[in-house]
């Protein structure tokens, strides 16, 4: 199976459970693996017959930014629902980061794998 791979999204949204982290919006950083046959894309130059990685991250920036969530957990489980979904990948893999997440660390990160059959 191919894939395609979106890497460093960024999107700012409220996200934590803090009282701080209620307040301001913080910085995500997401790496999105999306698996797809490219080969029909390929063959055509047909974007129509592949997914369109910017109509992946433009709808992953809206979902977030339009949502609050207290953690990191409950928002990938969303987004690869929605990409599941909304996209029809048999699989994603969704990797969300959260830089500012602990000090004197570079990010704390949630990776998850799921697929249409699971």
């Amino acid at each position: 199976m191919d894939k395609i791979l979106i890497r460093g999204l960024k999107v700012r949204t409220i996200v934590g459970i803090l009282p701080w982290e209620r307040k301001i919006p913080q910085l995500l950083l997401l790496d999105v693996d999306l698996a797809t046959d490219i080969r029909a894309a390929a063959d055509s130059e047909d974007i129509s017959q592949t997914v369109d990685y910017s109509a992946v991250a433009e709808r992953l920036t809206r979902f977030i930014q339009e949502s609050q969530f207290l953690l990191i957990e409950t928002l990938a489980e969303r987004c690869a629902a929605l990409i599941l979904e909304e996209f029809g990948v048999p699989e994603v893999r969704f990797l969300v980061s959260k830089p500012e997440a602990v000090p004197a660390t570079d990010t704390v990160c949630i990776e998850i794998t799921r697929s249409r059959h699971a």
